[in-house]
Formats: C-alpha cells, sequence, structure tokens
C-alpha cells in the first residue's frame, strides 16, 4: 500500500473566484493580465494541419488475440520508447461507466461557481475544485477549472472534497477508478512483455499504489495565442489516463522541438508514459512533454488518471531492467521523489532530470 502522506502544503492551487468565472464565460474577451502568456505559447513551432503524422495508436484487442499479439506489443513499446504517447482502442472498459464519468462530469462543470466551490480546494491544499498547479515562478494561471481528488486506496479518498453534485457523482468516480486500474493492470502486462520482463516485476510497482484522478474544463478562449489550459510539463507519477469527454482537440505532445496536436480518436483513451515509468524502465521508454492550448469556440472536457508506483518504498530501475548494464537514475525514496517533482513543476524544471547517473 501507498504510505499514508499529505499532498498538501508541497502544492500550490489557486481557488476559482467570480472574477474569474466572468472572464472564463466571456471567452476571454477581457484577458485579465494573469492569464497572458503569448511568449510562453508561442515557444515552439506547432505541427500544421497539412502535414501528416499520426499518434501511435494500439489495439487492445489485438495484443489480446493470440495471433495478433505479437506484433501489437511491438506497435505498444515503439509507442513507448519513441513518443511517450498513444491512443489505446477497443480497450475493455464497459462503455455505460465510461459514459457515466462523461455525463457526470458536463454536468458539474456546468453548475453555477457557488456550487462547485462546495468542494473548493483549500489554503495550501492539493485536493478539491480551483485551479491547476501554480507555476511559482511566472506566478500565471492556466485557462481552465479543474477537480483534482485521490481516488485510491480508498482509504486515502477525502470525501469532504467530492462532489456531491450531481448525486450520482461519488458513485460513478468510484467505479471509474477501479476500471481504470484494471486497465493499467492490462496494459502493465503488454508492457513488461515488450521490456523482456516478467510481468510481476512491472506489476508489483503498481499494485497498491496510489492513483489520483484530475477532471479538467477548459473553457473557449477568444485570444488562444495568449492562453495556455495547462503549462507544458510531464507527468511527474507512473502512468496516465486520459478520457476525452468531448472531441475538442487541444493536446499537444514535443517531439523534437516542436508541438504535435493529438487529434483525439472516438473512444479512445490517450495514455502516456509518466516520469517513474521511465526510471522504471532504465530509460527505456519516454515520459515526454506536453501542454494543453484552449480552442477559440468550443470549450475542452477531460478525465485524467494518475497511476504512482514504486518499488520497495523508493523509485528506482527494475532490477531485472539493469543487469548487466548501468542504472541510469539513482534510487529515491518515494517521499523525497513525489516533494522533489512538485517543486520541479511549480519551477518549470523535471525532477528526474536531476536523478540521471
Amino acid at each position: 500500500m501507498s504510505p499514508p502522506r499529505s499532498y498538501d502544503a508541497i502544492v500550490n492551487r489557486d481557488e476559482i473566484t467570480d472574477a474569474t468565472a466572468s472572464a472564463f464565460a466571456s471567452s476571454g474577451q477581457q484577458l485579465p493580465e494573469k492569464y497572458i502568456r503569448t511568449e510562453e505559447v508561442l515557444d515552439g513551432a506547432v505541427v500544421g494541419e497539412d502535414e501528416s503524422y499520426e499518434l501511435p495508436v494500439v489495439d487492445m484487442a489485438r495484443l489480446l488475440d493470440p495471433e495478433l499479439s505479437a506484433s501489437e506489443i511491438r506497435k505498444l513499446g515503439d509507442a513507448c520508447r519513441n513518443w511517450g504517447f498513444f491512443q489505446l482502442t477497443n480497450h475493455g472498459v464497459e462503455e455505460a461507466v465510461v459514459q457515466r464519468m462523461k455525463d457526470d462530469t458536463v454536468q458539474f462543470f456546468s453548475l453555477p461557481l457557488q456550487s462547485k466551490t462546495a468542494v473548493a480546494v483549500r489554503e495550501r491544499g492539493f485536493e478539491g475544485f480551483g485551479h491547476h498547479y501554480s507555476r511559482a515562478s511566472s506566478g500565471k494561471l492556466d485557462w481552465a477549472e479543474s477537480v483534482i481528488l485521490i481516488t485510491q486506496p480508498t482509504q486515502d479518498r477525502n470525501m469532504e472534497l467530492w462532489p456531491t453534485n450531481p448525486p450520482t457523482f461519488r458513485n460513478t468516480l468510484d467505479r471509474y477508478s477501479v476500471e481504470m486500474i484494471d486497465l493499467a493492470v492490462r496494459l502493465l502486462g503488454f508492457m513488461a512483455a515488450d521490456l523482456g520482463v516478467e510481468p510481476e516485476a512491472l506489476l508489483d510497482a503498481f499494485s497498491g499504489k496510489r492513483q489520483s484522478m484530475a477532471i479538467h474544463y477548459y473553457p473557449p478562449c477568444r485570444h488562444r495565442e495568449q492562453v495556455m489550459g495547462i503549462t507544458p510539463h510531464t507527468d511527474g507519477l507512473g502512468l496516465t489516463l486520459l478520457l476525452h469527454v468531448d472531441d475538442t482537440p487541444g493536446l499537444q505532445i514535443r517531439k523534437g522541438g516542436r508541438w504535435f496536436p493529438v487529434r483525439p480518436l472516438p473512444g479512445a483513451f490517450v495514455v502516456n508514459v509518466a516520469d517513474i515509468l521511465e526510471v522504471l524502465t532504465n530509460g527505456a521508454y519516454r515520459s515526454v512533454e506536453h501542454r494543453v492550448i484552449p480552442d477559440a469556440e468550443r470549450a475542452r472536457t477531460t478525465v485524467v488518471i494518475f497511476q504512482e508506483a514504486f518499488v520497495g518504498g523508493m523509485v528506482a530501475p527494475l532490477p531485472e531492467l539493469v543487469k548487466g548494464g548501468e542504472a541510469r537514475y539513482r534510487s529515491i525514496e518515494i517521499e523525497e521523489y513525489i516533494k522533489g517533482s512538485f517543486d520541479a513543476l511549480a519551477d518549470g524544471t523535471r525532477f528526474i532530470d536531476k536523478l540521471r547517473t
């Protein structure tokens, strides 16, 4: 199980105020200074719609098919090594669970601000409704509303910050979080096959560890060249599973110094390697920088699951992937890793770069 610990006091999140809600509702017609980040948005060329490329697509049905599994595992491994991202089709998650998650999320964000602030983030708190994490070095805010919750293990939940409106939301969150554990387990088994290690080696690193959820709503913004939905970053935990509630694009992945927009596939999850998985695989898999740019006309809503991982209380390469070679990352206790990772996020840096040997 995860060691008992709190992310509070190492994370800074701002509340959504009436003024913020007004700016969001007006599509940023009058853009407050704290959201203007033109230089950051323009940092790096965005691949144009006329350029042909495709984010890797992995088919779970093919992974499960004995005759097709080997070739699909190679596709999975190639995606994790070269892109750090892929879209997962035929994932097998019960459609009714996914639809309830989408429906309740839409209903929550459509509520009046007063209703949403019933679960508002508290001072120097991690969980609840508010802005995304603030970057202390710039003082700028992301153009988004977010609900962030610890969802697993159940004893780590702070139910005071779990929304009760809509009335089905808590049950939906609980069911969805369990489905995402099952999906992660299936994926990790195939990743282990690609890496050439026993499934238990990778599964044990994730089993019983903490899971958190971030539900994001990005209002449309007429000045999309000036605002950031989410600041460029890599995910600090182990594995990330993203559900598009709608088909509005906005996620961009940095590869070769350029930003590649993700074109959401209907019914697919977007899966990405996070920093701890990069460490566990001794650098075989890559955790890649990404960001979100709001759309000028349409809102974008996503549900994101983050699965934590560690071995024996340590974030370290799997011994099976170091044998006969050199560990590319030094080992670090999970508590120290989490603090360092959040501190680096606030500073706009990447903590695992400091762990390289």
